[in-house]
């Protein structure tokens, strides 16, 4: 059937359409039942500065009036070598599979109407159709992960002496990963698989197996984290005030590519009315003022039917200001541990503002090599698009863009 791209108005028919496009893409997905959050969400990102003038929306629509895609463009601020530029991030992108060969249309019509683009992806499909259209990728992102307890993981087999040492009676198998009754996929693919892995059929640690191996795992910490060493001390900031500022364009004159996140920009963000509000901040103050900060956030419990995560959204430090960074880590893995998730994320461009994949892996961080996100640019000035398409000008946190919109923190 034959579809075309139109503009989302404030009409009650395109409004309701794309609520029920978002269920029966995600159908599985709790969230995508709650039409007000999204809502809620969207007036949010009309609450940007540059909202009212540069973002968009479009749907794609049959001929019989059913909403079956729709894209948005996004509008933010970036430094490039010392200049403010406007570019836009493709957001929301969604199609229904049976109308998958148009989808093209909606990407199409992004790139008309914008003159630069920076987008996050980690799906094939979708870089592909970015590619196509003329944006470039400037490389990806590294993905670490952080092991807190083994609550998640599934029970190894056990000789029968070590169940009998251990009081152990035989467990059924019964699906060990809080996502073996997922049937949807996550929106832009930024939570873990497209595809739902597959259940597998093996009992959780026991208990009391899962109790000793949790206080091993603290305990390693504990001497990893005293390894590190550092007198800088890490304390729990209320807000975003102006050593933001400060310390924003301290970074900018030396870093070539960065969002502009001064604190106007990291109170919209992260502050009251973002979906991700309320998050902790840690930071590190000096003789220099605001030396470096970390911003982190947990999902409620059943988020896309999972259990508890947590996520590093920003972490920051001035330019080489590794020992800042030193410092935040241990204090970032202690307030996971408090807060009882199982295991947390951390996705960031390795850089001079960021920590170092060495002293992530001596601090018992594993990478994942999959499910990667990739850094995509397109900007019409060709000296500036040289200069974002190398990946080592950027500044960058998983934080900065829209791959983090969509994820619903307590």
């Amino acid at each position: 059937m034959k579809a075309t791209v139109r503009p989302l108005d404030d009409s009650a028919e395109l409004r309701e359409g794309t609520d029920r496009l978002r269920a029966l893409v995600y159908p599985a997905a709790q969230d995508s039942h709650d039409p007000e959050w999204h809502r809620s969400l969207w007036r949010w990102l009309k609450s940007h500065p540059l909202a009212s003038e540069h973002m968009h929306r479009w749907v794609l629509v049959t001929e019989a009036g059913e909403v079956v895609g729709h894209l948005a463009a996004t509008p933010q601020w970036y430094r490039v070598n010392g200049e403010r530029v406007i570019a836009h991030t493709p957001a929301d992108y969604q199609v229904l599979p049976q109308y998958g060969f148009q989808a093209l249309l909606l990407m199409r019509k992004f790139f008309r109407t914008i003159e630069n683009c920076v987008s996050i992806d980690m799906l094939p499909s979708v870089i592909a159709v970015e590619t196509r259209l003329g944006a470039e990728e400037a490389g990806e992102m590294q993905y670490m992960a952080k092991l807190l307890n083994v609550s998640r993981l599934p029970a190894p087999p056990l000789p029968a002496r070590i169940k009998k040492l251990l009081n152990l009676q035989e467990q059924e198998g019964i699906p060990a990963s809080a996502y073996a009754n997922r049937t949807g996929a996550d929106p832009q693919g930024f939570h873990e698989n497209v595809i739902p892995p597959p259940v597998r059929p093996r009992a959780p640690i026991p208990k009391p197996v899962q109790e000793l191996l949790n206080g091993g795992l603290q305990v390693a910490d504990k001497a990893l984290s005293s390894a590190f060493g550092s007198s800088l001390k890490v304390e729990v900031l209320d807000g975003f005030d102006e050593s933001f500022d400060e310390m924003f364009e301290k970074v900018a004159a030396k870093v070539p590519v960065m969002p502009e996140k001064n604190a106007e920009f990291l109170r919209w963000r992260y502050g009251p009315g973002s979906p991700q509000h309320p998050v902790t901040i840690l930071g590190v103050r000096g003789r220099e003022g605001l030396l470096g900060y970390a911003v982190l956030g947990v999902t409620i419990e059943g988020f896309f039917d999972r259990l508890r995560d947590a996520y590093v959204l920003d972490l920051m430090t001035l330019p080489g200001r590794h020992d800042v960074a030193r410092a935040l880590l241990p204090e970032v893995v202690s307030h996971f541990r408090r807060s009882e998730v199982p295991l947390f994320r951390y996705r960031f461009l390795e850089s001079p503002t960021s920590p170092r994949r060495s002293d992530l892996l001596k601090l018992g961080f594993f990478p994942r090599k999959g499910r990667r996100n990739r850094l995509l640019v397109k900007f019409a000035d060709p000296g500036v698009h040289k200069t974002a398409r190398d990946i080592n000008n950027w500044s960058y946190s998983i934080g900065d863009g829209e791959a983090t919109f969509w994820v619903r923190l307590s």
